[in-house]
């Protein structure tokens, strides 16, 4: 298993991570032959979550945030003494775990999406954790003909 060390910036962000996993996807398939396979992503954090959505439009970015603070308001009828049950609420929408497929060593997204660590009580330090889930040996594509 591999850990990413990621910074936040604020109390709630989406920050993009794409970058990070497409150069660990590289470096991995370089280094360790890595070609074909699956990257499993968990967060082991509680005030944080994973999600993938679109990528090129950062006003995609800002409504998911707005949407969120709507449905889980920094301050409501919460009783947990942290004061950040609000990220505990998103973290839970937007889920723990990732599963990423990767394919010539390169990260398998659609035109337009993007991977986010979800931050609800930052800025912080985070850690991502990655795992390899080697594919098929010798698996080939099928021919549609």
């Amino acid at each position: 298993m591999q850990t990413l060390a990621l910074n936040t910036r604020a109390r709630c962000e989406m920050r993009d991570i794409t970058p990070e996993l497409r150069a660990f996807a590289e470096r991995m398939a370089r280094d360790r032959g890595w070609r074909r396979g699956a990257l499993a992503l968990f967060c082991p954090h509680t005030t944080c979550g994973l999600t993938v959505n679109e990528g090129a439009d950062p006003d995609v970015r800002r409504d998911m945030l707005a949407f969120f603070s709507r449905l889980a308001p920094e301050r409501g009828d919460y009783r947990h003494a942290e004061g950040n049950s609000d990220a505990h609420i998103k973290a839970s929408l937007h889920g723990a775990s990732l599963l990423l497929l990767v394919e010539d060593g390169q990260l398998r997204l659609g035109a337009w999406q993007a991977v986010y660590l979800c931050e609800g009580d930052g800025p912080r330090r985070r850690s991502l954790w990655l795992q390899w889930l080697p594919g098929e040996a010798g698996a080939h594509e099928e021919n549609p003909s």
